[in-house]
């Protein structure tokens, strides 16, 4: 069966699209951090991070740093954290995270509510930032 990511990029569950490629797609996550943050995954369904082919981890690392750099951009923060956990959805996944302190990233903490208008105007900010 297809991971809930998979089925998001056929389409067959609807995202806030921030971009795609042949090989990769962005989208944000609907359980945000913060605002902003978003999800890079290879369209490859793999589990784990480590199990994609070289060529593959590099291009999923140079699309997610073209993201990134469009959220530092549109996202008032001091940096883009970048975590792998991997143990929610069995589909290789790179959180991108507008952070200011460490404690930005952690996952126990309330996670943020947007509507759906709300989470589209800050998908189109971000794509209108990627160079």
């Amino acid at each position: 069966m297809a991971s809930i990511f998979t089925r998001i990029i056929n389409g067959e569950i609807p995202c806030n699209k921030i971009a795609e490629t042949n090989n990769c797609f962005a989208f944000l996550d609907i359980n945000p951090l913060a605002t902003g943050h978003v999800l890079v995954i290879p369209k490859r369904e793999v589990d784990y991070i480590f199990d994609l082919a070289d060529s593959e981890l590099a291009e999923l690392m140079a699309f997610a740093k073209k993201i990134a750099a469009a959220m530092r951009t549109t996202v008032p923060c001091k940096r883009i954290g970048m975590t792998v956990i991997g143990l929610e959805v069995p589909h290789a996944h790179i959180h991108l995270i507008p952070i200011n302190n460490v404690d930005d990233m952690n996952f126990g903490k309330p996670k943020l509510r947007f509507t759906g208008e709300e989470l589209e105007l800050i998908a189109i900010k971000i794509r209108s930032a990627i160079k």
